[in-house]
């Protein structure tokens, strides 16, 4: 009857194994949709380390632009993630452009630091 108990633990622990891998591949083989496109591989890879740091796995794909007459305009990247996470991604990439876009102002305006200057010369 022991023995019986024992094979039977055994028995659910190898079940259990088999539903784990079974739900792994799974979860493994979802659908990959388009999160946004990026105009150089620079900008992809980028857009990939921040999806990967925010906890959204993220595939880079080559897409060439052709016209209708078949003329090639250049080349974009599809930055490419699991369909059950495109809300996050997009979320994640409009907050950095949002950010990038307030960095870039504040730039510009360390730059224009002598636009008004020529209000305070006195030309007596």
């Amino acid at each position: 009857m022991k023995t019986m108990k024992v094979k039977f633990a055994v028995e659910i622990k190898k079940m259990a194994k088999h539903l784990k891998k079974i739900q792994k591949s799974e979860t493994s083989v979802q659908e990959l949709v388009v999160a946004t496109f990026a105009e150089d591989l620079e900008q992809a890879e980028t857009y990939q380390c921040l999806l990967k740091a925010n906890g959204v796995s993220a595939t880079i794909q080559k897409q060439t632009d052709d016209n209708d007459d078949g003329a090639t305009n250049g080349q974009s990247f599809a930055l490419m993630v699991p369909e059950d996470f495109i809300d996050e991604a997009q979320v994640v990439i409009e907050s950095q452009n949002a950010y990038d876009d307030f960095y870039d102002f504040a730039c510009e305006d360390e730059d224009d630091e002598d636009f008004d200057s020529d209000l305070f010369d006195d030309e007596f």
